[in-house]
């Protein structure tokens, strides 16, 4: 449920692919507190973590990203999560290899899975909704588009300095089994605080989301990023067929450079 908002983050596409590999790597991890709205009270409702790994994929290099939200044993009463992403790409384009996407909200319980094959251009895709059977398909891989999670990350690296206020970011992405042409909406720099009271000056910018089991379609998502060579989220707030969730930064370890976004008191 809620860090799959998460991933729902040039003036061409095609411009994703040519950005280098800079921001992060293995051994990073990042670790967020999930809430969500009950009326006018923000609910610590679960933590969410992704990670970076070294690894392999059927004997390539490989780096093995992965991310786990659970709600805790207190709020499993009233809407128990238990979601995974695991994807593994190509160290150097990011380009994925493989991808899992585990779902396990209140009833609701989906495996997608997604083996891509570079030479054909194609995406085999897996999936089970509910409990029933899977449903196996097969559709093209278009140039520069990514799953959820690789989309995270590849999305870590776009140069925000070359857009305007109010300037539209193109991705192209894979979700639910079918190939979205979305955008990023840039919204220009401000500063946020986590729950600690730490300050981080931020790029802002809005997704366009596509409509599931949680969200509605639209630019209903905010998500607040480190403006320093991190690009770590700080929080991302969106809204929901009822009420609203939040992630909010709690920790990182293993960054690739200082978190020189951070506001020190004086």
């Amino acid at each position: 449920m809620v860090f799959a908002f998460l991933g729902l983050w040039g003036r061409t596409a095609s411009g994703q692919c040519e950005n280098p590999i800079t921001r992060f790597g293995p051994g990073e991890k990042v670790t967020y507190h999930a809430y969500y709205n009950w009326g006018f009270v923000w609910i610590n409702a679960g933590e969410v973590t992704f990670a970076i790994d070294d690894s392999d994929w059927n004997g390539r290099k490989a780096w093995h990203i992965r991310s786990y939200g659970s709600s805790y044993k207190a709020y499993d009463l009233f809407f128990k999560v238990r979601d995974s992403l695991d994807v593994w790409v190509d160290p150097l384009s990011l380009k994925p290899f493989e991808f899992h996407r585990k779902t396990n909200e209140g009833s609701y319980t989906a495996h997608h899975h997604y083996l891509f094959d570079a030479e054909k251009q194609k995406v085999n895709a897996s999936i089970s909704k509910r409990g029933n059977a899977y449903r196996d398909t097969t559709f093209a891989w278009p140039e520069c588009s990514f799953d959820l999670l690789s989309m995270v990350y590849h999305a870590r690296n776009i140069d925000f300095s070359r857009y305007q206020e109010g300037d539209r970011i193109p991705i192209t992405m894979i979700v639910d089994g079918e190939v979205h042409n979305l955008y990023i909406r840039y919204l220009g720099k401000e500063s946020v605080k986590d729950r600690s009271g730490r300050e981080f000056r931020c790029l802002k910018f809005s997704p366009l989301l596509v409509e599931g089991t949680i969200f509605e379609e639209g630019e209903k998502m905010f998500v607040w990023v480190t403006d320093d060579k991190n690009r770590i989220p700080i929080i991302v707030e969106a809204k929901i067929l009822v009420g609203s969730v939040k992630a909010v930064f709690v920790d990182a370890t293993g960054l690739k450079s200082p978190m020189e976004a951070e506001i020190k008191g004086n």
